[in-house]
Parts: C-alpha cells; structure tokens; sequence
C-alpha cells in the first residue's frame, strides 16, 4: 500500500523553528520527487519546496533562507526543516510524491497533512 504519512506539525512562536516528516511506505523516495504543499485557510494550495530523486532542490521565494528540504533514503523520509517562522506560514502542510519538481509536476501520492500555527 502507497502511503506517505508527515509529522512533526504544532503550535509555534514567530521565530521559532519545526522540522516535518514525511515518512514513505510501498514507495522509494529517492526514485521520486517529493514536494511540501500548503493550504491556509481560505487561501489556495501552494508549493513550497520540492527535492528531485538526484537530490536538487526547490524553494517557493516566501521560504528560501528559511526553509531546508532533506531526505534520508535508508529512512525513505523527507523532511521540511522550518526556521524562522512567521504567522503567514500558518497553513496545513502535505507531502506528495510523483515530479517532476515545479510547476509541471504530478503527484499521485499524497499524505493526509499536519497542521503548522506560528502564532504568540
């Protein structure tokens, strides 16, 4: 069964820093590209960062310097390391694998999402 499932969501202080896990099963990331999605509230779906199966990486302009995106292919787990946060990167966050990465992308498997909140 294809299944991605993140962690790592919650409740943070403008400044602080999250690190999110997207945790594959019945699919190798490394073969892939994995893409971080967001959704605010009221707002549409938005790429934040994308990481090739050769490694090179993507970052919507709103989290470059502040966003890293990794993968651990003996973990087959791709993680969004988030610092410096601000409230408007409050939003549900997805995983999907499928690429390529940008805007030409498919993705045919997605996570459920974890909730980020930088909020006081």
């Amino acid at each position: 069964q294809l299944q991605l499932v993140e962690s790592g969501g919650g409740l943070v202080q403008p400044g602080g820093s999250l690190t999110l896990s997207c945790a594959a099963s019945g699919i190798t990331l490394e073969y892939y590209a994995t893409s971080w999605f967001r959704q605010a509230p009221g707002k549409g779906r938005e790429g934040v960062s994308c990481i090739s199966d050769n490694g090179s990486t993507l970052y919507t302009n709103s989290v470059k310097g502040r966003f890293t995106i990794s993968r651990d292919n003996a973990k087959n787990t791709v993680y969004l390391h988030m610092n410096s946060l601000k409230p408007e990167d409050t939003a549900n966050y997805s995983c999907a694998a499928g690429g390529p990465c940008g805007p030409r992308g498919i993705y045919d498997v997605w996570g459920q999402g974890t909730q980020v909140t930088v909020s006081t």
